[in-house]
C-alpha cells in the first residue's frame, strides 16, 4: 500500500481546515477536546495546521503502514509530534472500541474516487460506486461536527441529504477547482464519472471537478445552513 500526495489537494485541505476550525474555535471546543482524523496521508497538510494552531490537538488513524510511517517523519520535521499523533489502525474500529466519539470534532479527507469497483490505479483511494461510501459512514459515526472533503464528482446531493437526515446542517465550506489527475483521469474512472453526472449524481468539467472543505454541525451552538450554497459551488444545485 502506498501513500498519495497531491500538493494541490493537500493545500486546500489544510488551509480550509486551519480557516475552520479558527473560525467556530469557541462552539467546536477543539482547544479543549482537541480533534481526530480519518486517514492521515502523508500528514503534511495538518502538520501545518497543527504548527500554525498552537491549541491545537489532533489524533489521527491511518490503516496504511507506508503512511502512517512518512505521516511521524513529517510530524517530527515539523516539530509538532507532542500535538500530532498517528496510530496504525481502523478510525471505526477504535471508535467503536471506545464506545463512541471522545471528542466532538473529527477532520477527513477521505478517498472518494467512484469507479463500479475498487479495481483502479490506485485502489486506496477508491471511495465507492459513488464515491462517497467513507463520507457517509463518517457522518454515521456520531461526531458531533465533521470536517471533510466533498467532491463535486460523487454525489454530493446525496451526502447533504443524508447529512440533513442525520440532523447536521451545513456551517461553512470553502471550494476550490482541482484539475484530473493520473487517477481520478484513468479511463474507467472517467467513464464511471460521466456516467454519474448524467443521472444527475455531480458535476465535474472537461479538465476538472471541484473540492470543497465542508463543516457539518449538530451543534446548535453553530449558526447558519449552507447546504444550498454548498450545492451551487460544487456546480450540481
Amino acid at each position: 500500500m502506498t501513500c498519495f500526495s497531491s500538493a494541490d489537494e493537500s493545500a486546500h485541505y489544510g488551509f480550509s481546515v486551519c480557516m475552520l476550525l479558527e473560525q467556530y474555535r469557541a462552539p467546536l471546543g477543539w482547544e479543549a477536546e482537541g480533534v481526530v482524523e480519518l486517514g492521515t496521508g502523508d500528514a503534511t497538510a495538518i502538520a501545518d495546521v497543527v504548527r500554525s494552531l498552537p491549541g491545537l490537538r489532533v489524533s489521527s488513524f491511518d490503516i496504511s503502514a507506508t503512511s502512517v510511517e512518512t505521516a511521524r517523519a513529517n510530524i517530527a520535521a515539523r516539530g509538532v509530534a507532542d500535538r500530532y499523533t498517528v496510530e496504525l489502525g481502523d478510525f471505526f474500529d477504535q471508535a467503536d472500541a471506545a464506545g463512541g466519539p471522545s471528542v466532538s470534532t473529527v477532520i477527513s479527507n477521505p478517498p472518494y474516487i467512484p469507479a463500479p469497483d475498487g479495481d483502479i490505479l490506485m485502489p486506496e483511494l477508491w471511495g465507492g460506486v459513488h464515491g462517497n461510501d467513507l463520507v457517509l459512514r463518517l457522518l454515521k459515526a456520531g461526531y458531533d461536527n465533521v470536517i471533510t472533503a466533498v467532491a463535486s464528482y460523487s454525489d454530493p446531493a446525496e451526502t447533504i441529504r443524508t447529512a440533513a437526515d442525520l440532523g447536521y446542517r451545513v456551517a461553512n465550506f470553502l471550494a476550490m477547482g482541482l484539475d484530473y489527475g493520473a487517477y481520478s483521469g484513468e479511463p474507467k474512472v472517467q467513464r464511471h464519472i460521466r456516467r454519474m453526472c448524467g443521472e444527475g449524481r455531480g458535476w465535474a468539467g472537461e479538465d476538472g471537478y471541484m473540492v470543497a472543505i465542508a463543516l457539518f454541525t449538530r451543534s446548535p451552538d453553530v449558526p447558519g445552513d449552507r447546504a444550498d450554497q454548498l450545492l451551487a459551488a460544487l456546480q450540481v444545485s
